[in-house]
């Protein structure tokens, strides 16, 4: 095959960007992992409840990209700790509203000063322009990609 007709993988933005987006991922789990035994899944669950408060589990999948059975999963063993409540959706009883419960919220407190810090971390050695640049950029390939979703 020509090179001209290869895909350099390692040069193609959707896979950069993944590669990326994983890293920083696995490398952030340690923060929760180590502080409060939390998965990827019931880190992501708790801040979307933490954030936004009282939602589906469908609602949340959505928001936070994970496929059901994991967020599902992720309710369980937040129930399990005590940190999520479910309550029957009065509109459609096969549906649960989950909330985080005063234990649940304390530990996404806890946890928002933790992601700050990361964050400033990964993007300390950037000049204030540099800074700029990425999260206009980000904001702009999201807005491109998000719309053809819609």
């Amino acid at each position: 095959m020509p090179a001209s007709d290869a895909l350099e993988l390692e040069n193609f933005l959707p896979y950069r960007l993944n590669r990326l987006a994983d890293a920083f991922s696995r490398d952030f789990s340690r923060i929760y992992k180590d502080r409060f035994g939390l998965t990827r899944p019931e880190w992501r669950l708790l801040a979307t409840l933490g954030q936004y408060g009282t939602m589906t589990a469908t609602a949340v999948g959505q928001h936070s990209s994970m496929h059901k059975t994991k967020v599902s999963r992720a309710v369980t063993e937040l129930e399990r700790r005590r940190w999520l409540s479910r309550a029957e959706n009065p509109l459609d009883r096969r549906i649960d509203n989950l909330t985080l419960t005063r234990a649940g919220l304390e530990a996404y407190r806890d946890l928002v000063p933790l992601a700050h810090g990361y964050e400033e971390s990964l993007l300390a050695s950037l000049s204030t322009a540099d800074r700029k640049r990425l999260l206009d950029g980000l904001a702009i390939l999201e807005g491109v990609v998000l719309r053809k979703r819609g």
